[in-house]
């Protein structure tokens, strides 16, 4: 009977040690008193109490000027215009999908917000209306982006973009959404052989990275040919990568994700999911991106 044991060893710490960062942060928890002095305004995740300052929620105070507020460091997905998600269809309405998205309300896709079959730019007809559940139906994952946010908080989403629409074969991951970190673009085709969209309301899409994008389908095609397998390995071995920074509250971007998938090559895929493996991967991942900003 084989039994896998692994030897304990020194670990060195990283130059520039992550914890004197953390400890610069003001973190409070519920009902701690942020500040005595009246001049400030109360912001979100604060309320007055015998002319203190209190948090509401656990967090990190954050300073405007005279505003304060304590942002969450847990919370639902609270959008805002221009960021990439990735969602469920969960019903197809009058001229619209309803789409949950990790928020509070679902969110609304129109009719009118996405793009055609064939890329035609025309008013949406009847028909249009009557073929929806061909475009899109309940269970399909789609890419999209925040196109505006309604009174009550819900969002209004489009896909009028080729690199926007229904997604294919692959893998959801989902983690907390404070976990994503705001970049320029959301879409990548990382070096390993693989492409991931890192949805800002913590729902990350793994999938093989397509030969040619077919323009002609306006976002609704999706291949059914079967995966070889070198590329089911690669987004299993992404998978577990993205899940053990989850765990251990790393940032994800495409340089974190990609140095995590590296620091796991000297390990099979199934070992990647052990906690003390989890751990060890990520102290790498660790070290090299403080290099790399040092």
């Amino acid at each position: 009977m084989a039994v896998d044991m692994r030897l304990a060893s020194a670990r060195k710490r990283a130059p520039g040690s992550l914890v004197s960062q953390d400890e610069s942060k003001h973190l409070v928890a519920p009902g701690d008193v942020i500040t005595t002095d009246t001049g400030f305004m109360r912001g979100h995740g604060t309320y007055t109490e015998d002319e203190k300052l209190m948090a509401s929620v656990a967090g990190e105070v954050e300073r405007v000027n005279k505003l304060i507020c304590v942002r969450p460091l847990k919370t639902r997905f609270n959008g805002e215009v221009g960021d990439v998600v990735v969602g469920r269809i969960t019903e197809v309405q009058q001229k619209r999908w309803k789409v949950e998205t990790n928020s509070r309300l679902d969110s609304v896709l129109l009719l009118s917000s996405v793009n055609l079959p064939g890329g035609e730019l025309r008013r949406r007809s009847s028909e249009d209306e009557l073929a929806m559940r061909d475009y899109l139906q309940e269970g399909d994952l789609i890419s999209a982006e925040v196109q505006s946010v309604f009174a009550d908080g819900a969002l209004s989403l489009h896909t009028r973009s080729l690199k926007y629409g229904k997604l294919g074969q692959g893998v959801l991951v989902q983690v907390s959404p404070s976990l994503v970190k705001r970049r320029k673009t959301h879409f990548h085709n990382l070096l390993c052989g693989a492409s991931i969209i890192l949805g800002n309301n913590g729902y990350v899409w793994i999938y093989p990275t397509p030969a040619q994008q077919d323009e002609e389908a306006g976002g609704f095609f999706t291949s059914t040919e079967p995966v070889p397998l070198s590329d089911r390995e690669v987004i299993s071995r992404l998978q577990n990568c993205i899940l053990a920074l989850s765990a251990h509250k790393v940032l994800l971007y495409d340089t974190s994700v990609l140095y995590c998938y590296e620091s796991s090559l000297a390990h099979q895929i199934k070992d990647t999911l052990k906690p003390e493996v989890m751990e060890e991967i990520v102290m790498e991942t660790r070290q090299r991106l403080v290099e790399q900003e040092g």
